[in-house]
């Protein structure tokens, strides 16, 4: 049985930092209490994702957090991760639960009700969606109402994250709504202490009342 905790979804960015600064930030991460680690790179060679893959893995496990892998199954099983994440552009949910078997989580993006269905129903253990406020971290955002969030929460019996520009200072838009958590990029990568920003971070959704009970 799979056991994970999407509280503070933390998604890394490695853009901008040399590699001992990008894992140094992971890290404080990690200690501030993130609980699920995506590591995202869009730009990386296969060879480059699974090296840094490999590096950021050793820490994930040295603070018993899964470590994700954004977009790339191959990358995942080569490091041994605990999870892919996949969009909508990427393998189908059904195909990558067939290749990773019945113990590999996966997660999915979801923007409406139908595209969260076709994701549970494909084998996706939690989904991501949003985004709730503009972000910088993908040329092209498009902004996804707290109204469907709830929504998508409400139809599919797996964990729902609100991902996009969240900070400390605007999750409060997220009260009431049943999500499992919060993703956040940016609130920590580029924090002058990620450790103190996630801490902070972790203590707000819990002030929130924001934990997945199951259903």
């Amino acid at each position: 049985m799979k056991s994970f905790d999407t509280t503070l979804y933390f998604i890394t960015d490695s853009t901008g930092f040399e590699g001992a600064e990008f894992l140094r930030r992971v890290e404080e991460a990690l200690k501030g209490g993130a609980t699920i680690l995506q590591l995202r790179e869009k730009n990386k060679t296969t060879m480059e994702y699974i090296d840094l893959a490999e590096k950021v893995h050793a820490l994930t496990k040295k603070y018993n957090v899964p470590l994700i892998i954004d977009d790339r199954v191959d990358v995942a099983l080569a490091v041994g991760a605990e999870g892919v994440h996949l969009g909508k552009e990427d393998m189908p949910i059904a195909t990558a639960r067939k290749i990773l078997g019945e113990n590999f989580i996966i997660g999915a993006t979801a923007k409406t009700v139908p595209w969260a269905l076709e994701a549970y129903e494909g084998g996706a253990d939690y989904l991501g969606v949003g985004a709730i406020y503009p972000t910088t971290t993908k040329v092209k955002t498009v902004l996804t109402s707290t109204e469907t969030l709830s929504d998508i929460c409400k139809a599919v019996p797996i964990p729902v994250n609100a991902i996009g520009g969240l900070n400390k200072n605007n999750i409060d838009v997220l009260a009431g709504i049943p999500i499992a958590g919060i993703c956040v990029v940016s609130a920590i990568m580029k924090a002058e202490s990620p450790r103190a920003a996630a801490a902070e971070l972790k203590a707000r959704v819990r002030e929130l009342g924001i934990c997945y009970a199951g259903k």
